[in-house]
């Protein structure tokens, strides 16, 4: 049986992150990939120009389309950039009984460019934070869901990851991209207990899409029949290789893709 997963996000135009990093990733780790646009963005290395929203009801037209045909193992959301698209999709979800959904909470783009409307926040904690199996925020999106300042260590980290729990999610990976030392550190926590994934931090400017490439990844394990555990883990070394592989790509003049293909294409001589 073919292994399809599903990205409900926005379209990044420069192909680095969004659907774009989502259908790529699945693709790398063998998965089919069908999508869900949710928005589209005038978007390049060097940042956000522009956004589109896609309207709600067209949002639960592609979900119908592809839920009702495809046989669907995992999904993986991303952008949701106003309220009555975030209720599109959790309307969707339930409507379609999907059970395996991973929740990247993007707000921001590498670029520092917003990407979600303030009053969207409140309304992706109460509908989509208790329905999906997990939630991927980065240092920045936890302490916006928290209404805190973001953590700096791990002590503050799996506080802020609990904290997530608290308001209903199931399961949370806290990402430790955006601390500092060196070793990029992510925290797993469930009810039971937490779980650290640690890599050694690589140097480059090429991080774009590092975040929506993660999630995919884990979803991608997910559609696979892998546990949450063992996509996680295997979602780390997956994204840690494509940062290490990003200077290879020569991709536009700012901050440039992760390598999504680095097993798949030839190492640059």
């Amino acid at each position: 049986m073919t292994a399809i997963a599903v990205t409900i996000a926005g379209s990044d135009s420069g192909g680095g992150a969004g659907i774009q990093a989502d259908l790529k990733t699945f693709s790398a780790l063998g998965v089919y990939g069908a999508s869900v646009i949710t928005a589209l963005t005038a978007q390049n290395t060097l940042g956000v120009s522009a956004i589109h929203d896609v309207p709600a009801d067209f949002v639960a037209a592609q979900i119908d389309a592809v839920f009702s045909d495809l046989k669907v193992d995992a999904v993986k959301i991303g952008m949701l950039s106003q309220p009555a698209v975030i209720e599109a999709v959790g309307d969707g979800l339930v409507r379609h009984e999907i059970s395996r959904i991973v929740l990247d909470p993007v707000m921001v783009a590498a670029s520092g460019d917003p990407l979600v409307a303030p009053e969207a926040v409140s309304v992706l904690i109460e509908r989509l934070l208790p329905v999906a199996s997990l939630v991927t925020p980065n240092l920045p999106e936890a302490a916006r869901l928290l209404g805190a300042t973001p953590a700096r260590n791990a002590a503050e980290m799996v506080g802020q990851a609990r904290g997530l729990l608290a308001l209903g999610a199931r399961a949370v990976l806290l990402k430790g991209g955006h601390g500092e030392g060196r070793e990029s550190a992510d925290v797993l926590a469930v009810p039971d207990g937490e779980t650290w994934f640690r890599a050694a931090r690589h140097e480059t400017r090429n991080t774009h899409g590092t975040g929506c490439t993660l999630s995919s990844a884990i979803a991608a394990g997910l559609a696979k029949g892998r546990s949450l555990t063992e996509a996680v883990a295997d979602a780390k070394t997956y994204i840690t290789a494509a940062i290490k592989a990003a200077d290879e790509l020569e991709i536009g003049a700012g901050h440039g893709p992760v390598h999504h293909f680095h097993r798949l294409w030839p190492t640059r001589q």
